[in-house]
């Protein structure tokens, strides 16, 4: 079987839509952590939580229609390095995709704030409540979130790099609306 030119549309709609419910959870995360103690932090950190559990559940949906749906090739004049460094990134954002909404379950959790879906589906704790070690999930949640950042910025600029400086089609085989070539699916 041979690797479509670009990405086909579930792929496509997967990643335009993780991107922007990462970026909502990002900016989310950002804003609710410098405000006061209120109904209104309360209720942005539910819709925070929201967002997590439907980031997860998109990245296990996602996991698993990349691992039955084979990737575009990269050009193949694209240096042996940056194969490595491109396939390393996608890995390691793969990862943090789980791990994010893990830990900010997990920390949930050990402060003892149950995870509601959407305000109606009970999601379990993981952990019994425990103060020292929620400020660690803090942390680890932190941590894994500027991971994350880092890498989708390093992400944006490779892509950007192979639009604007080495003008292949890197980018194109993951922009919507774009003419399909042979072979996409």
């Amino acid at each position: 079987m041979s690797s479509p030119a670009r990405y086909g549309s579930v792929a496509i709609a997967l990643h335009w839509l993780m991107a922007f419910l990462i970026l909502g959870a990002i900016v989310l995360g950002l804003y609710m952590v410098e405000l006061e103690l209120s109904p209104q932090k309360l209720k942005l950190y539910s819709w925070h939580k929201w967002l997590g559990v439907t980031i997860f559940l998109l990245a296990v949906i996602r996991a698993l229609w990349r691992l039955t749906h084979r990737a575009p090739p990269l050009p193949p004049q694209m240096p042996t390095w940056q194969h490595a460094l491109a396939h390393a990134t996608h890995l390691a954002i793969y990862v943090l995709l789980f791990a994010i909404p893990l830990s900010g379950w997990l920390m949930s959790s050990a402060f003892g704030f149950q995870v509601i879906y959407f305000g109606v589906l009970p999601i379990p704790d993981l952990l019994a409540k425990n103060k020292e070690l929620a400020e660690q999930l803090k942390e680890l949640h932190e941590i894994l979130n500027i991971s994350l950042w880092v890498l989708l910025l390093l992400h944006v600029a490779a892509a950007l790099k192979h639009h604007l400086v080495d003008r292949d089609t890197v980018l194109h085989r993951m922009l919507p609306l774009t003419r399909k070539s042979s072979g996409d699916n």
